[in-house]
């Protein structure tokens, strides 16, 4: 709220202005328009320390991945999906400046849901799907983990929303160096590494359903399977194409 005796005493100070300064005032401002400019570009120093003083820092630019780092992500993805499918044993924390800070909100979701991580990698892809289709206008992996009532961890008010949103990269609970490996690798991975359409973006757990066997959404649906070798318990979790 603004002070109405400021504003009364600013006022009365200008109608007691001396108006026959006025020209030499604008005359002064229009010479500044003109000149500083010219006088910024004048001196290299100087003009750098003006113009970082009157405009925002821009971000510096992303760092560009030579082509080496493209072959070595193309082939720790590889290991990484194969050690989910196979062996999760194989599966080895992530060096701290590989994560970012969209893999570590998909991370917490997958690790919300599910602890064993060829789960997780299902679920990750379901979230991928929704960021890429851009699904209830959520088009980054933190507002679509974040969108109320989506994923049960992370419901307004929810017992466990702080304990999950909470976590970082150095945590060292069970399990959770190899959910951030997995979400790492879901979203590095090219497309022809997704389990399901793409839009599949729904799934459910028998389990936790409390007075009913399934959600509404779910009736008159059939489940979308893996497709690849993948055994999938579907009291566990089953997942869902094409719901709006």
């Amino acid at each position: 709220m603004r002070d109405k005796d400021c504003d009364y005493r600013f006022t009365h100070s200008m109608d007691h202005m001396n108006k026959k300064h006025l020209p030499g005032y604008l005359l002064a401002a229009m010479l500044l328009l003109f000149i500083g400019p010219f006088a910024i570009q004048s001196s290299t120093s100087s003009g750098k320390a003006l113009s970082n003083a009157f405009m925002p820092p821009l971000d510096e630019a992303a760092p560009k991945i030579t082509l080496e780092e493209i072959k070595e992500l193309e082939l720790r993805v590889e290991d990484l999906v194969d050690a989910i499918r196979h062996n999760p044993q194989k599966i080895s924390p992530l060096p701290p400046d590989r994560i970012d800070t969209e893999t570590l909100w998909l991370a917490r979701c997958i690790y919300s849901e599910t602890k064993r991580p060829d789960e997780m990698e299902l679920v990750a892809w379901v979230v991928r799907n929704r960021v890429e289709t851009e699904y209830r206008g959520r088009e980054s992996y933190r507002d679509v983990v974040l969108d109320p009532y989506q994923f049960s961890a992370f419901n307004p008010n929810g017992e466990k929303r702080w304990f999950y949103s909470d976590l970082d990269p150095s945590a060292e609970i069970h399990g959770w160096q190899k959910a951030l490996a997995i979400a790492y690798v879901v979203r590095q991975a090219a497309p022809t590494y997704r389990p399901f359409p793409i839009k599949t973006r729904h799934f459910y757990s028998e389990r936790s359903m409390v007075g009913n066997p399934h959600p509404e959404w779910a009736l008159g649906k059939t489940p979308v399977l893996p497709q690849r070798d993948f055994i999938l318990d579907e009291r566990r979790f089953r997942f869902y194409a094409d719901v709006s």
